[in-house]
């Protein structure tokens, strides 16, 4: 096993990955920018070592700094967490070409699934269905035009090298379709170094669902049943939950089977999802492959009861899977709910500052997934996720209770969160009965009905109080003999008191 690993990430989840190290006895190492000096991640590591600027490509994307680091530290992995270099081919070859063992898949799998061309490609291969759409790459605006009309509108327009909801456009009518091409392909470029596009078919008001897989370096890969990830915002995932609520033991049998078929046919290593959108009619098409740990992991851990950043760490140190897949048991619902630093009343604006007070909630079945603790000051240079927290219960109705009740209970001031607008999500009526899909926030939120707390209440009673206490103040009250106000004319002023006849 290994005796250091460097964490080459920020936030949450480094802390969630510290945490693993040191419950299997492994020195982690974190890195930090200029802005993560005094970061929860950077205090829960037993060695920190900087990597650069406050900007993440001088820091966290910068890979000959995080070389260095894990160089001057001794390390013997790099853990990449998700997000910044997580499906970075280059940086999975460079560690390799530093020594380091990267705990995550080959370089060769993840160019194979980072390409959303490529895997298309290869999962038609497999056997594993696929949305219908363009066979390549399309760029002169009217080849593509005349593959979009034969494909029938709505279309998408996808980057190639494209991920997390970047590079995407609907296309609905096909005089939009040639100005929507030119701004994704340079959307495209921009983002990912690589102008290629391509057209499927939209799938309207789909689920999304995906799969876990585990695979070890002895032949076995696992899947860990489905997550249902559609309650998003712009693409983002905000809910996530497992199982499914309308995912049936035939459909989580045909979905792990493709889900298996696509890691096995990448030569896949370590915790990989496989993601897919499923329609009205209960079939289901292969989207893309995450090849790195997901941000929403917790709820699989919740109802398997497995640890999967301890697995990946011991797959990459050369360990089989001390599991079989008969082994793999479901147990109760789990919903995780991403806590953002913005303002769900003000377009979600991102809010910053120093955090003055922070209450995690507790309690049974409740986990928290933390970044940030009291008198941290929130940068402005990351992603505004601070936190996840999970719920877990033995059906999905007592797990929305417990979801609500955690969000009822949860602080962090005076900075703004998205809490409100996840109360109100869980109270949304498709979300409730689970008919909800990818576009249900975008047709049903309305900012203005967010959910009120009881506190804030609280206080605009004691605030009106107050006013009136002020204001009882300045009244002149009529009396009948030049003193203290009767009673019975106490709430008068002279203007409206009526004296006998």
């Amino acid at each position: 096993m290994f005796a250091k690993i460097l964490i080459a990430n920020r936030g949450e989840i480094a802390v969630r990955v510290a945490r693993a190290c040191k419950e299997m006895g492994i020195t982690p190492v974190a890195i930090y920018s200029d802005a993560d000096r005094t970061a929860l991640h950077v205090s829960q590591a037993y060695e920190a070592h900087p990597v650069g600027g406050s900007e993440a490509r001088e820091s966290y994307l910068n890979i000959a700094n995080i070389m260095a680091a894990a160089r001057a530290s001794g390390a013997d992995a790099v853990h990449p967490g998700y997000g910044f270099l997580a499906e970075n081919a280059d940086f999975a070859q460079a560690c390799l070409d530093n020594g380091l063992v990267f705990i995550g898949p080959s370089p060769a799998s993840i160019r194979a699934m980072g390409n959303k061309l490529e895997a298309r490609a290869a999962m038609k291969k497999a056997g594993v269905p696929i949305v219908p759409g363009s066979d390549g790459p399309v760029s002169d605006p009217r080849e593509a035009g005349r593959v979009a009309t034969a494909m029938g509108y709505p279309v998408l327009i996808k980057a190639a090298a494209g991920g997390g909801g970047k590079g995407m456009r609907v296309v609905r009518r096909a005089e939009e379709f040639a100005a929507a091409l030119k701004l994704t392909m340079g959307e495209a470029s921009s983002a990912f170094s690589d102008p290629s596009v391509y057209i499927e078919k939209l799938i309207e008001q789909p689920k999304h669902i995906e799969i876990q897989v585990m695979a070890d370096g002895h032949g076995t890969t696992l899947s860990y049943g489905e997550r249902e990830c559609s309650m998003q915002r712009r693409y983002q995932k905000v809910i996530e939950e497992a199982p499914s609520p309308v995912v049936t033991p035939a459909l989580r049998a045909a979905l792990s089977e493709a889900a298996r078929k696509t890691a096995i046919a990448v030569g896949y290593r370590g915790a990989g999802t496989v993601e897919f959108i499923v329609d009205a009619q209960r079939n289901f098409y292969f989207l893309e492959m995450n090849t790195r740990l997901q941000v929403e992991h917790p709820v699989t851990e919740s109802i398997y009861g497995v640890d999967l950043v301890k697995q990946q760490i011991a797959i990459a140190a050369g360990e089989k899977l001390a599991l079989s897949q008969n082994d793999v048991v479901l147990r109760g619902h789990a919903i995780e709910m991403r806590i953002y630093a913005e303002d769900p009343a003000h377009n979600f604006l991102p809010s910053i500052g120093r955090i003055k007070r922070l209450v995690l909630p507790q309690g049974p079945g409740v986990r928290n997934d933390n970044g940030v603790y009291e008198g941290y000051d929130i940068p402005i240079y990351y992603d505004p996720m601070i936190g996840k927290l999970v719920v877990w219960a033995d059906t999905r109705e007592e797990a929305i209770l417990r979801a609500r009740r955690a969000l009822r209970e949860y602080r962090c001031e005076p900075i703004r969160t998205n809490v409100d607008f996840l109360l109100w999500a869980l109270a949304e009526p498709s979300f409730v009965d689970g008919s909800y899909h990818t576009g249900t926030i975008e047709t049903r939120f309305d900012p203005t009905k967010l959910h009120q707390r009881d506190d804030e209440i609280e206080l605009a009673a004691i605030a009106a109080a107050i006013a009136a206490h002020n204001y009882r103040g300045t009244v002149r009250y009529a009396t009948t003999d030049g003193g203290n106000p009767d009673w019975r004319q106490a709430a008068r002023t002279e203007a409206t008191r009526r004296w006998p006849a």
